[in-house]
């Protein structure tokens, strides 16, 4: 969840007190990863879904505030539109029927929010692009009134010194179009997952997150659409690079894939917050400096694609977990904890190898492979640990579907379970049938007609089959 902030006005002079509170916390988190203070104990997980509100029209519904009073839920927050939210969950150990247990903890979250929303004459969905969204509804009238949001907009485009921000995507019709402030961002949902490490194991498991980025956002893929433009499988990755891009030097873009894996310690990451990413939100904080407020603000700014975060356990004790940042939302709640499924197995089954996947797959492959599978989906060929180039779809069932099994397995997920979960994956490889190819198909049979296409999205996202299941026509 996004920290809120008092005021979006600050002085120089907040600049600099921020900065030098930003650089003492950095050392005390150094510290802390050096002296074996940062909690260990077992793998945890859990999940944050960003949603749509959508009228009965099927375009974005801005009803955020009366829909989080009538939901009255403290797990779903609003988000930089007036028309998405996020949806959390509480963390679970990952092992026994902890994937089972996350579905309930969505299927239940989702009902209610269907209810909420419902009351308000509006519809929830969960689609990595709305495909109805156009660019009148990203507009700062539609801007969420937080601070935080606010501060944000006006920072990243002083940054960039009053010049527009400007989307390039290319694709079978390419879109190119310049805007005034950040709310392009708003356009782009997703489902992160997370994973609690032990701080020994936190560089390792930010490294493999990487790895697995490619194959988790062709499998997964569900943004093809943008104002009506077919542009690629999971546009939402450049969508969100170029929506906040502050400009100048590519090593300070506050989202991107990375430039290294981490070396010795993910230390390395919080390191080069300092030196590479200029201080957007300069919040001071009376809390005391191993609370890591600004340490922990300033970070919530760069949106790598796979991130490491500090958080506290309920004891005050401080922790390390990894987000991962690339899979859309939907097309469904099953679909979302299979794709859990995927990413945490094969994670603990490269994380078990004793030869490390980072010696087999050089960055630069694992950069190209994430935008190679963002653009072309399924269709793409990558650089895998074989060292030549492999069809994707190959990949994930020739190697990560069975090291999936196998991982889940070790961390003690019984075979029922893996088998329900994984099950979907595997069908849903072998169908070669993800969000956005069924989007795709459904246009290329009756048309560019977005609202239609949305009703029909909808109406199987309700039915609840996985989207393998799903018919192009009925």
């Amino acid at each position: 969840m996004g920290q809120e902030i008092a005021s979006s006005h600050f002085s120089d002079a907040d600049f600099d007190t921020f900065g030098a509170r930003l650089q003492h916390e950095t050392d005390i988190l150094a510290a802390w990863l050096a002296g074996g203070t940062l909690a260990s104990g077992p793998l945890t997980v859990g999940f944050e879904m960003e949603i749509w509100l959508v009228d009965a029209g099927y375009s974005p519904a801005p009803l955020i505030e009366p829909f989080l009073h009538a939901l009255d839920e403290p797990l779903v927050v609003p988000e930089l539109a007036t028309f998405n939210a996020e949806v959390n969950c509480a963390p679970r150990v990952l092992t026994g029927t902890v994937l089972t247990d996350l579905a309930n903890d969505l299927f239940g979250i989702w009902r209610r929010c269907h209810g909420a929303a419902t009351s308000l004459g509006a519809k929830t969905a969960m689609v990595g692009i709305l495909p109805t969204v156009q660019p009148d509804d990203l507009a700062l009238d539609n801007m969420t009134p937080r601070e935080r949001y606010r501060a944000l907009n006006d920072r990243i485009l002083a940054l960039r010194h009053g010049r527009p921000l400007v989307l390039d995507i290319d694709g079978e019709q390419p879109l190119h179009l310049e805007r005034p402030d950040v709310m392009l961002e708003a356009a782009a949902t997703s489902f992160q997952l997370h994973i609690k490490v032990p701080p020994e194991l936190a560089a390792r498991v930010y490294n493999i997150s990487k790895i697995l980025s490619a194959p988790m956002v062709a499998i997964t893929a569900n943004s093809p659409f943008l104002f009506g433009h077919r542009l690629w499988p999971e546009t939402r990755i450049p969508l969100f690079e170029q929506a906040v891009a502050v400009g100048g030097s590519v090593l300070g873009e506050r989202v991107n894939f990375g430039f290294r894996y981490a070396q010795r310690s993910i230390m390395e990451t919080f390191i080069a917050n300092l030196s590479r990413y200029p201080i957007l939100l300069p919040q001071l904080s009376d809390a005391p400096a191993e609370q890591l407020a600004h340490l922990r603000l300033h970070n919530g700014t760069i949106w790598r694609w796979n991130r490491p975060l500090i958080g506290f356990d309920d004891d005050g004790r401080p922790h390390i977990r990894i987000e991962h940042r690339v899979i859309p939302a939907g097309p469904t709640l099953v679909d979302s904890i299979a794709n859990a499924a995927l990413y945490y197995g094969a994670l603990k089954s490269l994380l078990d190898d004793p030869d490390p996947v980072e010696a087999a797959l050089p960055f630069p492959y694992a950069r190209a492979n994430f935008y190679a599978a963002a653009r072309q989906g399924l269709q793409a060929s990558i650089h895998w640990l074989r060292g030549r180039p492999e069809p994707l779809g190959d990949v994930l069932q020739g190697d990560l579907l069975p090291r999936a099994h196998a991982g889940l397995a070790a961390l003690g997920i019984p075979a029922s379970e893996r088998h329900r979960w994984l099950s979907i994956m595997a069908k849903r490889i072998a169908a070669r049938q993800t969000g956005a190819s069924w989007q795709q198909a459904w246009v290329a049979r009756y048309g560019p007609q977005m609202s239609a296409l949305l009703g029909a999205y909808l109406a199987e996202q309700d039915r609840g089959a996985p989207v393998h299941e799903w018919p192009v026509g009925r």
